[in-house]
């Protein structure tokens, strides 16, 4: 593709994306946009979609790669993504996200549904769209990114605790149920990510999300876990990374972070 890193001279060997279509949610930024980025660089032709078209227009337009309007929370804008594709190899589940802190005593169930629409549902949405094309590619992958807080419970985050658990089980019931077909389905469990958005959602305020981080030598990046899932998605189709668990080496268990003073 035209302007995009993924350009190789000829003769060189093919990259590992080459001939494969990548399909990445959630990609107007972070995590999605840092994994678009990184599916184009190896040469996979990349189509991204998010609710936010300027800055997914600007993304595509940077790596070469074909914007589409998503929104996983409706059905109709799930209808129209998929039948705008005519392949799909690889599909991201990105798209997701955090909008409390509250403790199940003070639950908002609103923001419960929310978590649970965004994360659970929209991605079984896509999921189920999709499936017939990477069925048809004769050999597909879904990849789910999810969080270690998919495995581990902490206090005050039930609502996306138990959207991220719910994520992990559909991984594992997915690779159960799509056993002796060519999908492989990948979970990717990232702990502590300094992004630019997803704590600032979540706590309602940049000085907020900035106390997460403080003293943390290093978190993790967008580009970390981007590296992640184009390894995964890049080793020999017979390999299945079922879950790749990822920390900063700070960050010892969800309850254990070194913090310099």
């Amino acid at each position: 593709m035209p302007g995009t890193e993924s350009a190789h001279a000829p003769g060189s060997p093919a990259l590992p994306g080459a001939g494969r279509t990548a399909v990445v949610t959630g990609a107007s930024s972070g995590i999605g946009a840092a994994a678009a980025t990184r599916l184009a660089a190896d040469g996979f032709d990349v189509v991204v979609g998010a609710r936010r078209q300027d800055r997914l227009a600007a993304l595509a337009e940077s790596i070469g790669a074909r914007a589409l309007p998503l929104d996983i929370t409706d059905q109709a804008s799930v209808d129209a993504f998929a039948a705008a594709l005519d392949r799909v190899d690889v599909l991201v589940n990105n798209a997701g996200g955090s909008f409390d802190m509250a403790p199940v005593a003070e639950a908002d169930l609103d923001s419960w549904a929310r978590t649970y629409d965004v994360n659970v549902l929209g991605t079984v949405r896509l999921t189920k769209a999709l499936l017939p094309a990477l069925r048809a590619s004769g050999a597909g992958d879904v990849l789910f990114v999810g969080s270690t807080a998919g495995l581990i419970s902490y206090e005050g985050g039930a609502s996306y605790t138990a959207a991220k658990h719910g994520v992990h089980t559909l991984a594992e019931t997915l690779r159960l149920e799509l056993n002796g077909e060519p999908v492989r389905v990948i979970e990717i469990a990232p702990g502590m990510v300094r992004t630019d958005e997803f704590s600032r959602n979540r706590l309602g305020s940049a000085e907020a999300a900035e106390a997460i981080y403080r003293g943390v030598r290093e978190p993790l990046v967008a580009e970390d876990i981007a590296d992640c899932i184009g390894w995964a998605v890049t080793r020999p189709h017979h390999v299945n990374i079922d879950l790749m668990v990822v920390r900063p080496l700070a960050q010892a268990a969800q309850h254990k972070v070194h913090r310099e003073q």
